[in-house]
């Protein structure tokens, strides 16, 4: 079955099982950042953009960790070439790390996003929990 991005952290099957990936929380499709001159820009779209390019190689596979409140499916995902999906989206500076609920698996990788100013991390931007917190219909 074919594999998509929904948006930065989320995948779906083509039988209409929904993945989301763990660990990690990127900008929603419609939420946007803002570059270090203070600029909007479009992250959560880019977000998708970088996922989808980590998937286009095929071979997507998903190892179950947990269930969200939404019935959702949270797993670890690999890509040809891209042994962690979520890692390889935090390094890209394109999803945080969620941190303490699942004890920081990809601390190291945000630190290096972060000094090299990488993705969300070049300007300033609202943790994605914040803007869905203050945008509930657009998620």
């Amino acid at each position: 079955a074919k594999i998509v991005s929904v948006d930065g952290d989320s995948l779906r099957a083509g039988n209409g099982e929904d993945y989301r990936i763990f660990g990690i929380d990127a900008p929603e499709l419609h939420q946007s950042c803002e570059e270090a001159n203070g600029k909007d820009w479009l992250c959560g779209r880019a977000a998708k953009v970088k996922l989808t390019k980590l998937i286009t190689g095929g071979n997507v596979a998903c190892q179950l960790r947990d269930t969200d409140r939404f019935g959702r499916n949270v797993a670890v995902c690999s890509a040809e070439g891209v042994p962690d999906l979520g890692e390889a989206m935090v390094r890209a500076g394109y999803a945080i790390d969620l941190g303490r609920k699942y004890g920081f698996p990809y601390a190291d990788a945000e630190a290096e996003a972060r000094a090299a100013k990488r993705g969300i991390w070049r300007g300033s931007f609202q943790e994605p929990a914040q803007w869905r917190l203050a945008n509930p219909r657009s998620n």
